[in-house]
């Protein structure tokens, strides 16, 4: 069932009856921990935000398996960080003891805000944007990297790749998003690049509106500089526009590279580009496929997701399940939902068997987990597939990327 706010209250779990007293009593003797699980099921970030949905609908049977008790309250906001903040508070007035959430750095900010001053925790699933662990905030946790993390690993892993291909890059071009997560990674690219040590330059770095309709000049822009590595930072609707935008203008670089960020591997993505998804790589945290607990998570998506693919999905559905699980394990050390010492508990998380590459989750005095891994991921057979490190790979990385025209499946 679905409020006049947007809470979906179908995936209740843990077997506990909602607790009939006045809230703070509530959140102090709760049997179950009631967490919102805000996410931007509409709007322009909607394809990321189903995706963190699904995973969090998945989250149900393996938390429950390993003793846990929640609530999930499914919340959409929108893509707006307006919308995020009035569902945020809308939220706690109904009860939630932890928010979880909320993948856009813009929208998780926001969010911030409300939980610090009601002191309730909010664990963040994704968001990248530096400042959010940099402001001094107490009443959250970060289970993500920031985007100077991402940037700087993504940035290694190009030269890994590179030399593990024999493929040499001579110039590149920075093309991202200009909203605050490509803000942040814009920052993070001007601070890292020149200490990265890789042997070509950034010839520029060009920002866009997610939401414009037309990214043509964008791309001339491109091709006018040459380049035969270019680095993006994107989302799932803006990236098809660009790379339709490529093909139109017969743009073909050595390599399409993601040094850290959504939208090459959506669903959306795919389907609407075929075999013209392909090969274009991303360099991310991604679901370790050996990990007992990456294998439950999979099963139980299949079951609750039919028509979605885990294998799509495992980046979102593998960081939304770990922020649940952050808030579950803490609410269960603690023995309870009173906001300060569940923060205390959430603080003082320390959990070696999880889903994602990297080490333990735990987390600095700032509320940042630096211990997350990435990999190299291509896109091959419209599907994403681990191609570097060779421990981790599926298979082999293919560069230069083929020519758009002749490609097949």
């Amino acid at each position: 069932m679905v409020s006049s706010f947007n809470i979906d209250r179908r995936s209740l779990i843990g077997g506990a009856a909602a607790a009939l007293a006045a809230p703070s009593l509530a959140r102090a003797e709760a049997k179950s921990l009631k967490i919102g699980v805000l996410l931007p099921r509409s709007g322009y970030l909607a394809q990321a935000g189903q995706s963190c949905y699904r995973g969090a609908l998945a989250s149900v049977k393996p938390l429950a398996d390993l003793g846990y008790r929640v609530e999930l309250m499914q919340v959409d906001t929108q893509s707006s960080a307006d919308a995020a903040r009035t569902q945020a508070e809308k939220a706690i007035d109904e009860g939630a003891q932890c928010i979880v959430g909320a993948f856009d750095s813009g929208l998780t900010l926001a969010i911030a805000q409300v939980c610090e001053q009601r002191k309730v925790p909010l664990v963040i699933n994704i968001a990248a944007a530096p400042q959010i662990t940099g402001q001094g905030y107490e009443y959250l946790v970060r289970n993500f990297p920031t985007g100077g993390e991402l940037i700087a690993n993504g940035l290694r892993l190009i030269k890994d790749i590179s030399q593990a291909t024999h493929v040499e890059f001579h110039k590149a071009v920075f093309l991202h998003v200009n909203d605050t997560f490509g803000a942040a990674m814009l920052k993070g690219m001007d601070a890292l690049f020149p200490k990265a040590g890789l042997s070509f330059p950034i010839a520029e770095s060009i920002g866009y509106d997610p939401r414009a309709q037309d990214l043509s000049v964008e791309i001339t822009r491109v091709r006018a500089a040459n380049p035969d590595l270019l680095l993006v930072v994107t989302h799932a609707g803006d990236a098809i526009k660009l790379v339709r935008e490529m093909v139109r203008q017969r743009f073909e670089p050595k390599a399409i590279i993601s040094p850290g960020s959504p939208g090459l591997y959506d669903e959306e993505f795919y389907k609407a580009l075929g075999p013209l998804s392909n090969y274009v790589m991303f360099n991310l945290p991604w679901a370790n496929p050996k990990s007992a607990m990456t294998q439950a998570l999979e099963a139980s998506f299949k079951k609750t997701n039919p028509g979605a693919r885990f294998a799509v999905d495992s980046f979102n559905a593998g960081f939304t399940f770990e922020a649940l699980l952050v808030a579950a394990d803490a609410f269960k050390r603690a023995g309870t939902a009173n906001g300060p010492k569940l923060m205390q508990a959430i603080r003082a998380t320390k959990i070696d068997k999880h889903v994602m590459i990297g080490g333990p989750i735990a987390f600095d005095a700032t509320g940042q987990n630096h211990n997350i891994g990435s990999a190299v991921v291509q896109n091959r057979h419209e599907t994403p597939v681990v191609v570097y490190p060779a421990a981790a790979a599926a298979a082999k990385p293919v560069l230069p990327m083929p020519p758009w025209q002749g490609r097949k499946k």
